[in-house]
């Protein structure tokens, strides 16, 4: 970038921070005042055009404040010690994110959100001894660090004098938070402050190009985590700073030992045993702090118990873990809810919940509203690249699919070029096995074939189209353009195919592991960005955020429901190219994932409800136990103990289906006669399915007298795997409402309006049924069936049957309305069913005959296979929690690979 567009683009850019959502218009206007400038007179037209659209994607960006909850005694602070506070640090680091391109209607909620926290936090001029605890929680890839690095700044003005951050158990993503902080915070290179050889104008970096009057001593750098020669090196004790000091640690047994041994020998109050610095801990990684299973139960316990040492040094503390789910370990391991509320890191004073700007590019995005346009299955790796394989697997060829996804990022990059993103980080990720071994033979492969590609456009490129596509390659991009890109695009292959070789020729392919030397410090490539494909596993799936990422394909399958969010290094923001982005995963995973986004918004929607009726954070910690998925969580966490684990969990306003069912002859056949059983009772209470209304989705019965349905689950047989519905704690939430709220159901049968054509129908109940075709999932075995690769039974929208026209308006109308809530990319709403749930009367039982085969199967003389799904409505009541008892044996002989992959802390390189 030339000297005269960048000046260009920071007078802009500082102007349009303080005009909150500027119009396009009003970008250019402001463009074309500050070109008359003449150190701005040598930026072109065409620059100037691709500036404005740069500065459309994130100026036209808007962010709400989110929700809090806090404790009963919380007492605000803030606002009177305001006049005595000089906010320093934090107008230099807002004056960094407005040059970052950070819109006015953002930086103004950022400012709000940092200043709750920190007013959540305890005045540091308290002299009483104070010791708070606290939670974040965020989204994936979501400005964490930026909000975090805010309030670091907002504490130090505030007066807190030490401020140490855990950033996570992997080197490299401690080093990343570092240069982040480094920019943000203590504005200087603290790699170059080692050396005095480097010319010290140069390391300013960040918010200390802006002002350096003042500078924080950091005991760490961008390159070497803690040590005590380190710290004993910078040769100032704690009592002696005049500004803060920070540390930037990774969550590591030995680094705390340390930490925590050097402060205890050089920094405690003489004649005690405390520090009187007023101190901020800031865990970047707290669902991974309370219980941190990747090193098993006695590792974890000395991380947390090493964590609750170190505050305990202080006089003064505070401790703040961000999270990017509500899932998190912290409130879910302790063995009861005492334990949970006891002396550990619960978050006891507060919890606040954040709100994404409105261009992230999030889960509810990729999984439930535009997974049509994003979402790409995985179903040709078989031998090639099988989901279970050994250390010594020997990659031989590439699965079609990855192939396809690596000329995608081709396409995609010359898409960005022709929008004028020249200068941008572009980057893909590769992420199918957790051995490094296999990641290196991963990644030889992938450059084999990036250099095939690439030679053949230097060699045809340039050739008129009919004779280019001629060569296979690019014929092969071709294809790819017609499949992914054409329909709707502004541009035509006459466009693109003249840049695929500036799209190809810097893209490098890297290795990302804890023994590779793959370079991904895109801060070396600011000048015209980094563009590379990076392969790896574990290292990729934590914390490391891979800049301008446009295409993934992750070849995983897992049940590690807290961490799973983590992986999706594909979240994050996506300015001017969230069109191109594509993700290639299993069905499976799919399945998973779009399961976690809905469970953690209804979280979010706990939350909101929560602080709207003064709920504390005890009562929103209590919610997250009872919540039906914390058996999953729970079961994968305690799975290596081979012992049965009982789970108290709440069935209200829940949604319930057996997924996963027994496959063995008696199973099916007394599932059949329970559901005729069923009808038979429906059928003697004057409710025949001959009298049933016919509605979208199937045959409704209405307003049904409990004991049928309850009857009916009572006879089903369950299988182990399918937690959720376990008979006897489904029963006993029937029972204790059987006579209020739970008294009168509806029951749905499912069916297709017309039978498909080698399909199955079934009269066996009084009335012709279309069996909903389902496949078998891939993971399906002789005994077990699991409904579809994505584990799910019903269609997407029949918790709205047996609601009025008003109430589905209604629901749908409140959805829309939402801060948080975003159409589709084609402008519709794809409504989530936890919506309409909400306004239920009565719960709704769907009873399905499933005709289970592939999408050509002829199925005409097959049985149905029984299964049931229930939508439960809230309760007025106290709720009463059920109890199940979790068989960890099945879930072990099953997932087994997740508890192997957490036991080695990440990626094996044995």
């Amino acid at each position: 970038m030339n000297d005269g567009l960048k000046m260009l683009e920071t007078m802009v850019g500082a102007q349009l921070a303080k005009e909150p959502l500027p119009s396009p218009d009003r970008i250019r206007e402001l463009i074309g005042q500050i070109r008359q400038i003449p150190l701005c007179a040598d930026v072109s037209d065409e620059q100037a055009e691709e500036l404005a659209r740069s500065l459309e994607n994130s100026h036209g960006v808007s962010m709400k404040i989110g929700s809090m909850l806090t404790s009963k005694d919380y007492v605000p602070w803030l606002d009177a010690a305001r006049a005595d506070i000089t906010p320093y640090y934090w107008n230099r680091y807002r004056q960094l994110l407005a040059e970052k391109g950070f819109s006015g209607d953002v930086l103004v909620t950022l400012d709000d959100v940092t200043d709750r926290i920190l007013n959540l936090l305890e005045n540091p001029a308290k002299t009483e001894s104070w010791d708070r605890r606290g939670m974040v929680v965020g989204h994936v890839q979501s400005g964490k660090t930026a909000n975090y690095t805010g309030l670091i700044c907002k504490a130090a003005d505030a007066g807190y004098r030490l401020i140490i951050v855990i950033a996570g158990i992997h080197n490299n993503l401690r080093n990343q938070t570092q240069m982040r902080i480094d920019e943000g915070f203590v504005g200087r290179d603290s790699a170059r402050l080692l050396s005095n050889r480097d010319d010290p104008a140069q390391r300013f970096i960040g918010v200390g190009r802006f002002d350096k009057s003042r500078r924080p001593v950091t005991f760490t750098n961008s390159i070497k985590d803690f040590s005590k020669t380190l710290a004993s090196g910078v040769g100032v004790p704690l009592d002696n700073l005049r500004e803060p000091a920070i540390f930037v640690i990774k969550k590591n047994s030995s680094t705390l030992k340390n930490l925590i041994s050097w402060l205890q020998e050089h920094n405690q109050r003489a004649g005690t045993s405390v520090i009187d610095a007023p101190m901020l801990l800031i865990d970047d990684e707290a669902d991974n702090a309370s219980i941190n299973t990747a090193k098993g139960p006695d590792e974890a316990t000395r991380i947390n118990g090493q964590i609750r040492t170190l505050l305990k040094l202080f006089d003064h503390s505070c401790y703040v873990g961000y999270t990017a789910t509500p899932f998190a370990n912290i409130f879910i391991d302790p063995d009861s809810e005492t334990e949970m509320l006891g002396e550990d890191l619960f978050p006891r004073d507060f919890i606040v919940s954040l709100d994404p700007p409105t261009n992230y590019f999030g889960a509810n995005r990729v999984f439930l509203e535009d997974s049509e346009a994003i979402l790409r299955p995985i179903t040709d790796n078989g031998d090639l690249l099988p989901l279970k394989h050994k250390k010594d697997f020997a990659v031989t060829a590439l699965p079609a699919s990855l192939e396809k996804a690596v000329r995608t990022f081709v396409v995609a990059r010359a898409i960005r070029l022709a929008r004028g993103q020249r200068r941008k980080h572009c980057s893909m990720l590769v992420n199918a096995s957790r051995f490094t071994d296999v990641q290196r033979q991963l990644r030889n492969e992938v450059h084999a074939l990036v250099d095939r590609i690439r030679a053949s456009i230097r060699v045809n490129g340039a050739l008129p189209e009919a004779k280019a596509l001629q060569d296979a390659e690019i014929a092969a991009l071709h294809a790819v353009w017609l499949d992914e890109y054409a329909p709707g695009s502004e541009f035509g292959w006459k466009d693109i195919q003249p840049l695929l070789l500036e799209s190809i020729a810097p893209v490098s392919v890297v290795e990302v592991n804890s023994r590779s030397s793959g370079n991904l410090n895109y801060s070396d490539h600011e000048e015209h960005g980094l563009n590379v494909i990076a392969v790896g596993g574990f290292s990729l799936s934590r914390g490391l955020t891979l800049e301008g990422l446009t295409v993934s394909y992750f070849l995983r399958n897992s049940m590690m429901y807290d961490t799973l969010m983590q992986m999706g290094r594909w979240f994050g923001y996506r300015p001017g190219y969230d069109d191109l982005c594509r993700v290639w995963m299993p069905e499976e995973a799919e399945g998973w994932y779009a399961h976690i986004a809905e469970s953690i918004e209804e979280l979010r929607d706990e939350l909101r409800s929560m602080e709207a009726v003064g709920a504390t954070p005890e009562q929103f910690g209590l919610k997250v136990r009872s919540h039906p998925d914390t058996l999953i969580v729970t079961a994968r966490n305690k799975m290596g103990s081979g012992e049965k684990l009982v789970v108290s969990i709440g069935l209200a306003n829940k949604f319930a289906e057996t997924a996963i069912l027994n496959r063995d002859a008696d199973s099916l056949r007394a599932n059949r006669n329970a559901a005729s059983a069923l009808a038979r009772a429906l059928a003697a209470g004057g409710k025949p399915l001959s009298s049933a209304s016919e509605v979208t989705g199937g045959f409704l019965v209405s307003d049904v007298p409990v004991g049928p349905v309850r009857d009916f689950i009572a006879s089903f047989v369950n299988h182990p795997g399918s937690l959720l519905t376990e008979t006897g704690p489904v029963c006993q939430h029937i029972d204790d409402r059987a006579e209020t709220e739970l008294a009168s159901w509806d029951i749905l049968f499912a069916s297709l309006k017309k039978r498909e054509d080698k399909g199955l129908s079934d009269a066996s109940l009084g009335v012709t049924i279309n069996c909903p075709r389902r496949s078998a999932g891939k993971e399906s075995t002789e005994s077990t069936l699991r409904v579809t690769n994505k584990q799910r039974v019903a269609s997407r929208g029949v918790e709205k049957t047996g609601l009025t026209d008003e109430q589905v308006e209604e629901a749908e109308r409140e959805y829309r309305e939402r801060d948080d809530a975003r159409p589709a990319k084609d402008g519709g709403w794809n409504y989530p069913d936890r919506i309409y749930r909400a306004k239920r009367d009565r719960p709704l039982l769907i009873l399905h005959m499933l005709a289970i085969g592939r999408e050509d199967d002829d199925l005409r003389q097959t049985e149905p296979v029984v299964a049931w799904s229930i939508s439960f409505p809230g309760t007025a009541l106290e709720e009463k929690k059920v109890t199940y008892v979790v068989n960890t044996t099945w879930v072990r002989e099953n997932f087994s690979e997740d508890l192997e992959e957490e036991e080695m802390g990440g990626d094996d390189d044995r």
